[in-house]
């Protein structure tokens, strides 16, 4: 018996669209992160790009369960001495709420080249509109 590894030329890259609008956010970005990595193939390999293009509309529309609007904390530091920043869900929300589904898609990706590289195939927009109708992209359902 012999593992199959697909060849470079013959994995092929598809557009996949999510509509986020009334969708929790924790099943959005697992879905996304799925496709992104490529687990949703027969050939899927951990160690190649497998994935495909994952675009999420309606960002701002995304429901959270519980408390976390205003419990869940996202900091950040700037770089200067207490320089610690830290801002709710419901702000980031209101403030830039691609951001959020960026963090929630990345956060579930192992660090290093492999995952960077995946993460950048990830397309967030607050809202209905996207400039990515030329290459046909598949609605998936979440």
């Amino acid at each position: 018996m012999k593992t199959y590894l697909p060849k470079v030329n013959e994995i092929e890259h598809k557009v996949y669209v999510i509509d986020a609008k009334d969708k929790i956010l924790g099943k959005v970005a697992t879905k996304a992160a799925s496709v992104l990595r490529g687990k949703h193939k027969r050939i899927y390999t951990p160690f190649w790009d497998t994935g495909d293009t994952v675009i999420i509309i309606n960002a701002e529309k995304v429901k959270v369960t519980g408390k976390k609007l205003t419990d869940k904390v996202y900091t950040r530091y700037t770089g200067y001495p207490s320089g610690q920043r830290a801002m709710t869900l419901g702000v980031m929300l209101k403030k830039a709420p691609a951001k959020v589904l960026e963090l929630a898609v990345s956060r579930m990706f192992p660090s290093g080249p492999l995952a960077y590289k995946q993460t950048s195939k990830l397309r967030v927009y607050a809202g209905e509109s996207h400039p990515h109708a030329a290459q046909k992209p598949i609605v998936l359902e979440v």
